[in-house]
Formats: structure tokens, C-alpha cells, sequence
């Protein structure tokens, strides 16, 4: 076992299971996490998918994410782009599947994040895991 970190504070999770708190900065700030004012995408659920997704006359990329995914959380930023970017002619989703775990269950999605590209209310494409932009922005172009 390793002796106790000198100075830091412990504390608990639910379960017991100990953690350290977050790391200061030099100047003894805490780091912020980024917060996004305006989001470009639209969350979707169970109830809304049919008319967001299925229904929708613009193609639409679906990203079935989760707030506790590291991946998940590094195509976040790039999907806010793309959507600003391709506002009013690309319709960016997105569906926590801790939340709808029915609509996971339907696609049959096993990994995260899955992104999958519609058209005409018909799935076109789909990628497992964390692409770069241009890998997302090649397959927006044969969606267009």
C-alpha cells in the first residue's frame, strides 16, 4: 500500500471508494471545466427521435455519447463545430444512452461514441469511436 499523499485532503465517492481532489493551478486556482452557453446540437430522446431524426428533411448526424466517456467528450467540441459550420444544412443530434438506453438498444450500439449519418429517414452510415474532424467532415460530404 502507498503511504498517504502529504497535504491532500481525501474524501469519498458513493460506495466508499476514495478519490483526491482536482489539481490546482500554479497560481492555486482550481481548473474550470468549459462551459458552453449556446449549444448548436440538439439532444435528443425515446420520444423525440422520430420526428428529430427519422422525420427531418436535412440529413442528420446522431451521436450516441455518454457524460462519463472520455472519447465521448473529445468529439464533443468537433461535433459543436461541425454544427455551427453546416447550420441549416445538417441537423446534429445527440443521445445520451444512459438516459435512452432503448434507442442504443435499437441500433444495436455497443461501443461509444457511435455517429450515425441519416438521409431521408434512413440510416446511411455509421462509425464507432472517436474520429477526427476530417474523418466526420468526408463522410458529411457523401451525405450531402
Amino acid at each position: 500500500m502507498l503511504p498517504p499523499v502529504r497535504g491532500a485532503r481525501r474524501g469519498s465517492l458513493p460506495g466508499g471508494t476514495p478519490f483526491l481532489p482536482r489539481a490546482r493551478r500554479r497560481d492555486g486556482t482550481r481548473r474550470e471545466e468549459r462551459v458552453v452557453d449556446e449549444t448548436k446540437t440538439i439532444a435528443v430522446t425515446d420520444a423525440s427521435f422520430e420526428s428529430e431524426v427519422v422525420n427531418s428533411t436535412t440529413p442528420v448526424l446522431v451521436d450516441f455519447w455518454a457524460p462519463w466517456c472520455g472519447p465521448c467528450r473529445m468529439v464533443g467540441p468537433i461535433l459543436e463545430e461541425i454544427a455551427g459550420e453546416n447550420a441549416g444544412r445538417l441537423k446534429v443530434a445527440k443521445v445520451n444512452v444512459d438516459e435512452n438506453p432503448g434507442l442504443a438498444q435499437r441500433f444495436g450500439v455497443r461501443g461509444i461514441p457511435t455517429l450515425m449519418f441519416w438521409k431521408a429517414g434512413k440510416l446511411v452510415d455509421t462509425t464507432v469511436g472517436a474520429p477526427s474532424k476530417d474523418k466526420i467532415e468526408e463522410k458529411i460530404k457523401a451525405l450531402l
